[in-house]
């Protein structure tokens, strides 16, 4: 079996945080490779979560049949399926693990073959934020990434993981970049939709806003309960706009490929972009509530920082 990288060390003592991209191309690499990891986090005695394809998960639970019950098995296809829900879910394992003495480890795949260009272009940024919300923290993740995979996808794996290997050997990535660099470039123009309905909106719209979102999916055949996060998720986005974009904004709503996408425009600015990315504090007055919320009820949402301030798309199934 390969070597992962660094143990624990020791008992009261803090390890450093760890972040490498596993290659791999067959269902053997893939056990090699993450169940050494895994093994070796449970030899340790560390917390242990493994969030994954779900037809990987099966393959692991047999590799470490006796130590199941000590870890925490999670269907990356339905955990992960809107990239911006993963990193709250790892954090709150992370702050879960226990003191200095207890290191986490996790196995996060949140690309896999399938997912949309969208999907994945988020999962990159969700990669390069891991860096930021983990840096000086005793954790360590290990990233797998299928080499079936777009190029552009595994180049992106080599900018945001400070490590890469595959089972044999890791070294640091000569192509790490900046997290701040790699959401930067993250931000690319979004394709114009073929025909969509406009709302403009202001403070004393949000009502209005509201009734046409609603009336607009009816018609679109967006089942009742997802209307109901359909409604809270545009709220929250129109809300924020008000109080954070300039006062006001424009709703763009449109079907396609079996989803609903509604786009709201304002003249905002994301300063930080760990915002909407851990479960808020309800004792706090802010702390991106609204982008955590966002990012819970939809399936997909992509933000944008454009010249003109910002954009965000959220897309629900119909299904």
């Amino acid at each position: 079996m390969t070597t992962y990288g660094p143990t624990s060390a020791g008992p009261g003592q803090q390890a450093a945080f760890y972040h490498p991209a596993l290659f791999y191309g067959t269902d053997d690499e893939y056990l090699d490779g993450v169940g050494a990891f895994v093994q070796d986090a449970l030899d340790h005695e560390h917390s242990v979560l493994v969030a994954v394809p779900g037809q990987r998960l099966s393959l692991l639970q047999d590799l470490v049949e006796g130590n199941r019950k000590h870890v925490r098995w999670v269907d990356m296809h339905q955990a992960g399926r809107n990239p911006g829900r993963i990193l709250s879910m790892l954090q709150e394992f992370a702050d879960q693990a226990g003191d200095a003495r207890t290191k986490a480890s996790i196995v996060g795949e949140p690309i896999w073959v399938g997912r949309t260009p969208a999907e994945a272009w988020e999962a990159t940024r969700h990669e390069a934020l891991i860096n930021l919300a983990f840096t000086g923290r005793p954790v360590s993740i290990l990233c797998p990434y299928d080499t079936a995979l777009p190029e552009e996808v595994l180049a992106q794996a080599y900018r945001t993981h400070p490590v890469v290997g595959d089972p044999g050997a890791y070294r640091a990535s000569s192509r790490y970049a900046d997290p701040h660099e790699v959401c930067r470039d993250c931000d690319t123009p979004l394709p114009e939709p073929p025909d969509a309905v406009v709302v403009p909106f202001g403070e004393q719209g949000l009502a209005f806003v509201r009734d046409e979102a609603d009336r607009w999916a009816a018609a679109a055949g967006l089942p009742p309960v997802r209307r109901t996060d359909w409604l809270l998720a545009i709220g929250e986005a129109t809300s924020n706009s008000v109080r954070h974009g300039g006062g006001r904004g424009t709703l763009r709503m449109w079907c396609a490929d079996g989803e609903l996408v509604a786009e709201i425009r304002d003249q905002g600015l994301l300063a930080d972009p760990l915002t909407g990315r851990r479960r808020p504090d309800p004792r706090a007055a802010s702390g991106g509530r609204g982008v955590w919320i966002m990012h819970q009820v939809c399936d997909l949402v992509e933000i944008r920082a454009v010249e003109q301030g910002l954009v965000l798309r959220l897309h629900m199934g119909l299904e």
